[in-house]
Protein backbone atom coordinates (compact mmCIF):
# COMPACT_ATOMS: atom_id res chain seq x y z
CA UNK A 1 0.00 0.00 0.00
CA UNK A 2 2.65 2.58 1.01
CA UNK A 3 4.99 1.59 -2.10
CA UNK A 4 1.41 2.39 -4.53
CA UNK A 5 0.76 6.08 -2.23
CA UNK A 6 4.34 6.89 -2.73
CA UNK A 7 4.03 6.05 -6.93
CA UNK A 8 0.60 8.39 -6.87
CA UNK A 9 2.18 11.19 -5.22
CA UNK A 10 4.81 11.22 -7.80
CA UNK A 11 2.11 11.30 -10.81
CA UNK A 12 0.12 14.19 -9.00
CA UNK A 13 3.41 16.45 -9.56
CA UNK A 14 6.88 16.67 -10.20
CA UNK A 15 8.24 18.97 -7.80
CA UNK A 16 11.66 20.36 -8.63
CA UNK A 17 11.71 22.91 -5.86
CA UNK A 18 10.49 22.07 -2.35
CA UNK A 19 10.38 24.80 0.46
CA UNK A 20 10.68 24.07 3.97
CA UNK A 21 8.89 26.24 6.30
CA UNK A 22 10.21 25.58 9.68
CA UNK A 23 9.69 27.55 13.25
CA UNK A 24 11.64 27.25 15.64
CA UNK A 25 8.96 27.20 18.36
CA UNK A 26 8.13 23.59 18.17
CA UNK A 27 9.28 20.12 17.22
CA UNK A 28 9.78 20.02 13.17
CA UNK A 29 11.08 16.67 12.87
CA UNK A 30 7.67 15.32 11.25
CA UNK A 31 7.57 17.91 8.88
CA UNK A 32 11.44 18.03 8.15
CA UNK A 33 10.76 14.39 7.69
CA UNK A 34 7.72 14.83 4.87
CA UNK A 35 9.70 17.21 3.36
CA UNK A 36 12.94 15.00 2.97
CA UNK A 37 10.85 12.46 1.22
CA UNK A 38 9.05 14.47 -1.24
CA UNK A 39 12.56 15.85 -2.28
CA UNK A 40 14.21 12.56 -2.52
CA UNK A 41 11.06 11.30 -4.27
CA UNK A 42 10.76 13.93 -7.04
CA UNK A 43 14.83 14.57 -7.25
CA UNK A 44 14.04 18.19 -5.98
CA UNK A 45 16.09 21.15 -4.82
CA UNK A 46 15.29 21.77 -1.41
CA UNK A 47 15.01 25.52 0.22
CA UNK A 48 14.28 26.19 4.07
CA UNK A 49 12.46 29.56 5.39
CA UNK A 50 12.07 30.66 8.71
CA UNK A 51 9.88 33.94 9.93
CA UNK A 52 10.69 36.00 12.42
CA UNK A 53 7.57 38.29 13.77
CA UNK A 54 8.97 41.47 14.48
CA UNK A 55 8.22 42.76 18.12
CA UNK A 56 9.94 46.02 18.33
CA UNK A 57 7.35 47.77 16.04
CA UNK A 58 4.11 46.88 17.86
CA UNK A 59 5.44 48.02 21.42
CA UNK A 60 7.62 51.25 20.71
CA UNK A 61 4.31 53.43 20.22
CA UNK A 62 4.12 56.84 22.16
CA UNK A 63 4.05 56.01 25.91
CA UNK A 64 6.28 52.76 25.29
CA UNK A 65 9.12 53.98 24.38
CA UNK A 66 11.22 52.71 27.30
CA UNK A 67 10.29 49.11 26.54
CA UNK A 68 11.66 50.25 23.38
CA UNK A 69 15.42 49.56 23.26
CA UNK A 70 14.64 46.39 25.23
CA UNK A 71 12.38 44.98 22.42
CA UNK A 72 15.36 45.53 19.75
CA UNK A 73 17.67 44.03 22.08
CA UNK A 74 14.94 41.14 22.45
CA UNK A 75 14.83 40.97 18.57
CA UNK A 76 18.20 41.26 17.74
CA UNK A 77 18.97 37.78 20.34
CA UNK A 78 16.10 36.10 18.72
CA UNK A 79 17.39 36.69 15.04
CA UNK A 80 20.47 35.41 15.89
CA UNK A 81 19.36 32.50 17.32
CA UNK A 82 17.02 31.71 14.53
CA UNK A 83 20.42 32.30 11.92
CA UNK A 84 22.66 29.93 13.94
CA UNK A 85 19.42 27.54 14.19
CA UNK A 86 18.19 27.76 10.31
CA UNK A 87 22.17 27.42 9.32
CA UNK A 88 22.60 24.27 11.57
CA UNK A 89 19.16 22.72 10.18
CA UNK A 90 20.48 23.67 6.36
CA UNK A 91 23.87 21.79 7.42
CA UNK A 92 22.28 18.92 8.36
CA UNK A 93 19.94 18.52 5.46
CA UNK A 94 22.83 19.46 3.02
CA UNK A 95 21.19 22.82 1.68
CA UNK A 96 23.25 25.38 0.32
CA UNK A 97 23.52 28.72 2.62
CA UNK A 98 21.90 30.99 -0.79
CA UNK A 99 18.73 28.42 -0.17
CA UNK A 100 18.24 29.03 3.67
CA UNK A 101 16.09 31.93 4.13
CA UNK A 102 15.28 34.16 7.18
CA UNK A 103 12.92 36.60 6.81
CA UNK A 104 11.19 38.75 9.05
CA UNK A 105 7.58 39.93 8.79
CA UNK A 106 4.12 38.51 8.46
CA UNK A 107 4.95 34.60 8.01
CA UNK A 108 2.59 34.11 4.77
CA UNK A 109 3.43 36.82 3.10
CA UNK A 110 7.25 36.30 3.25
CA UNK A 111 6.80 32.71 2.78
CA UNK A 112 4.62 33.58 -0.30
CA UNK A 113 7.62 35.80 -1.70
CA UNK A 114 10.28 33.45 -1.43
CA UNK A 115 8.59 31.30 -3.34
CA UNK A 116 7.92 33.46 -6.04
CA UNK A 117 11.13 34.37 -6.18
CA UNK A 118 13.11 31.17 -6.22
CA UNK A 119 9.89 29.24 -8.56
CA UNK A 120 9.02 26.99 -5.88
CA UNK A 121 6.96 24.50 -7.11
CA UNK A 122 5.79 23.23 -3.89
CA UNK A 123 5.60 24.73 0.23
CA UNK A 124 5.94 22.46 3.14
CA UNK A 125 5.25 23.44 6.31
CA UNK A 126 3.32 22.06 9.90
CA UNK A 127 0.08 22.32 11.14
CA UNK A 128 -1.23 22.12 14.40
CA UNK A 129 -4.85 21.73 13.76
CA UNK A 130 -7.03 24.89 15.06
CA UNK A 131 -9.11 25.29 17.16
CA UNK A 132 -11.55 28.20 18.75
CA UNK A 133 -10.56 30.67 18.75
CA UNK A 134 -7.30 29.96 17.00
CA UNK A 135 -9.36 29.03 14.50
CA UNK A 136 -11.42 31.75 14.01
CA UNK A 137 -8.17 34.29 13.99
CA UNK A 138 -6.22 32.01 11.53
CA UNK A 139 -3.18 29.88 11.41
CA UNK A 140 0.22 30.73 9.65
CA UNK A 141 -0.99 27.49 7.60
CA UNK A 142 -4.09 28.55 6.56
CA UNK A 143 -2.70 31.88 5.91
CA UNK A 144 -0.04 30.36 3.22
CA UNK A 145 -2.60 28.05 1.75
CA UNK A 146 -4.45 30.80 0.75
CA UNK A 147 -2.63 33.01 -1.97
CA UNK A 148 0.13 30.48 -2.81
CA UNK A 149 1.88 30.52 -5.70
CA UNK A 150 2.14 26.72 -6.16
CA UNK A 151 0.92 23.46 -4.07
CA UNK A 152 0.94 23.67 -0.28
CA UNK A 153 1.44 20.34 1.80
CA UNK A 154 0.28 20.80 5.49
CA UNK A 155 2.04 18.26 7.77
CA UNK A 156 -0.35 17.39 10.84
CA UNK A 157 1.61 17.85 13.76
CA UNK A 158 0.83 16.16 16.69
CA UNK A 159 0.68 18.34 20.36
Amino acid sequence: MGNVLRQEERKMGNYNKVLLAVDFHSDNREIVERAESVVRDNGSELLLIHVNEPLAVAYTADGMATWGDELVSLETSIRKESQKKLADLATRLSVKADNAFLREGRPSSEIHAVAKENGVDLIVLGTHGQHGIQLILGSTANSVLHGAPCDVLCVRVKN
